[in-house]
């Protein structure tokens, strides 16, 4: 079972989720409304660069964001608009898909969603989908017979993990809740002024929440009674099976950071070295194009029998990998520099159980193949920002 704790971190708010191997997850959102992830606003194109089909849309005051024009072939103006395709000038309905990351603008994206707890839903994308981790069939046709008729054509609808124990009546009236949403949003936008912000998402401390399974979330613990509010808002009003959950933590001798040393999980979780039970290591060196990771035998006693040995530690490293790639949210491309093996079933066995680990992220993490130089390429999701450039945010290092 899952302990959620949420604690004032510096400037900041430290999330981590715990689970009985210890902290899995950390997240710290810096100062209060530093990121735009989620964020819809009014924005407008600045200039259209047609060699790499994109757009740069300045959607806050000084503020611009990278835009597709290949991902967003609908685009939702925010007024009235008779022209099919987009010049500069346009004000147009934008998402923040994808934090800024070093010098990297947002991502925006014109397909704008709305995310709910067991559903998503999608304008600019007519389609109705299912989380590919939910096998069950007949549960799945039961539901999409019961969604609105309006679904798949006037927006689109992404069933979620989380919902796959869910009374399908609650999903509905979850997506009915959403659809009230997005209309209230484009009615706005009609008189809304350039740059106007449409829709806030929820701090990350609460989309943490949202996106966790309920029946993993044993406890939800907090010492702050601000974010003790807040929360106990966001429950009664959308999560109200999980409100008798949360704890109001009020030992002033023994904070909840020191209670989980999570000053010691955040050092270890910035570290570049991690050593393995076994006496071996890893070194994980983020930069600019992707993450290296490079596995070492370091003081791995066992000298009998060299190919166990190697493998042991490989395989060993995997399951920290997999660990380490959720709890500093690293994504991107990923390289993995194992330790070389001659024999191909080793490699097999590696890539299998690397892959078998890498289906519980909730991100979305792909082992894309091991090259011919023994290099295993990974790829994870980008969404947030790594946790070592929250840190340096929270610190005022940006």
């Amino acid at each position: 079972m899952n302990k959620l704790i949420v604690t004032r971190w510096n400037q900041g708010i430290l999330t981590a989720l715990q689970s009985e191997e210890g902290i899995i997850q950390l997240n710290l959102d810096p100062a209060p409304d530093s990121s735009v992830l989620g964020n819809i606003y009014i924005g407008k194109v600045k200039n259209i660069v047609k060699n790499i089909n994109s757009a740069f849309v300045e959607f806050t005051n000084g503020r611009m964001g990278y835009y597709s024009l290949a991902e967003n072939r609908n685009h939702i103006y925010a007024k009235e608009h008779s022209g099919s395709f987009l010049k500069a000038g346009d004000e147009i309905v934008v998402q923040v898909s994808r934090d800024s990351v070093k010098t990297k603008a947002p991502v925006l994206t014109g397909n704008i969603s709305f995310p709910g707890k067991y559903c998503v839903l999608t304008l600019g994308k007519t389609v109705i989908g299912f989380s590919s981790k939910i096998k069950n069939q007949e549960w799945k046709a039961a539901v999409k017979q019961m969604l609105p008729k309006e679904a798949g054509t006037e927006y689109g609808v992404i069933i979620r993990t989380n919902a796959q124990d869910a009374d399908p009546d609650i999903i509905i009236n979850e997506l009915v809740s959403l659809r009230e949403t997005s209309s209230r949003m484009l009615s706005e936008a009609a008189y809304r002024t350039c740059f106007s912000q449409l829709y806030r998402s929820v701090p990350s401390y609460i989309s943490d929440i949202r996106d966790l399974n309920s029946g993993l979330l044993q406890e939800i613990i907090t010492d702050d009674s601000s974010i003790c509010q807040q929360l106990q808002e966001y429950l009664a009003c959308f999560q109200p099976e999980d409100h008798q959950k949360l704890t109001y933590y009020e030992d002033k001798l023994l904070p909840l950071g020191k209670l989980y040393s999570l000053e010691s999980v955040m050092e270890r979780a910035m570290n570049k070295r991690v050593w393995l039970k076994s006496g071996g290591y890893l070194v994980i060196e983020p930069t600019e194009a992707l993450v290296v990771i490079d596995v070492n035998t370091g003081k791995f006693s066992e000298k009998k029998e060299i190919r166990a040995t190697i493998l042991k530690t490989n395989l060993e490293a995997a399951a920290e990998i997999s660990r380490q790639l959720r709890l500093r949210n690293l994504s991107g491309i990923i390289i993995v520099d194992f330790i070389d093996m001659e024999r191909d079933e080793d490699k097999r066995e590696l890539l299998t159980r690397l892959e078998a680990l890498t289906a519980k992220d909730p991100v979305k993490t792909t082992v894309v193949d091991m090259t011919r130089l023994n290099l295993v390429e990974i790829t994870r999701k980008k969404v947030r920002r790594p946790l070592y450039e929250q840190a340096s945010f929270d610190r005022g290092e940006e």
